[in-house]
């Protein structure tokens, strides 16, 4: 992989905010968070245009709630095709986390996230919106 310079003149003010933020989160350099902030900015023009894209739907719910579990079951059923894995995880007595490994169109993956979102009784739905990675360097 060859590296290419380039240069960029910013706003002192907005450098020294950006060099406490890669300070603060152990960014080794400015090139990397640079380079970081173009990736999430490809992977957000991935989802836009509706291709394929990977993410992962993180859920929390009271699996003591009555028919919660059969009807999560059933959209996930309904969408096996963009599933990719799932994991069920106790976080106590009471409450569940479930995070679902996703694979498939943007419109193929907002449809699951919306029937999940729909079904009475989930205390948290969120898509953490990724890539499948072929079209990033």
């Amino acid at each position: 992989m060859s590296l290419t310079r380039f240069s960029v003149s910013l706003d002192e003010d907005l450098v020294r905010q950006f060099d406490a933020k890669i300070d603060a989160e152990a960014c080794p350099t400015r090139s990397k968070a640079v380079g970081d902030l173009i990736r999430a900015s490809l992977v957000e023009t991935e989802w836009s245009h509706g291709g394929e894209v990977a993410g992962a739907i993180v859920m929390v719910y009271d699996h003591h709630k009555p028919d919660l579990s059969r009807k999560l079951t059933a959209a996930q059923h309904d969408c096996h095709n963009v599933i990719i894995s799932t994991q069920h995880v106790h976080l106590d007595h009471d409450n569940c986390l479930e995070i679902i490994a996703v694979r498939g169109t943007t419109k193929e993956i907002e449809t699951l996230v919306k029937r999940l979102k729909s079904i009475k009784g989930l205390k948290h739905v969120s898509l953490a919106a990724g890539t499948t990675g072929r079209d990033l360097a």
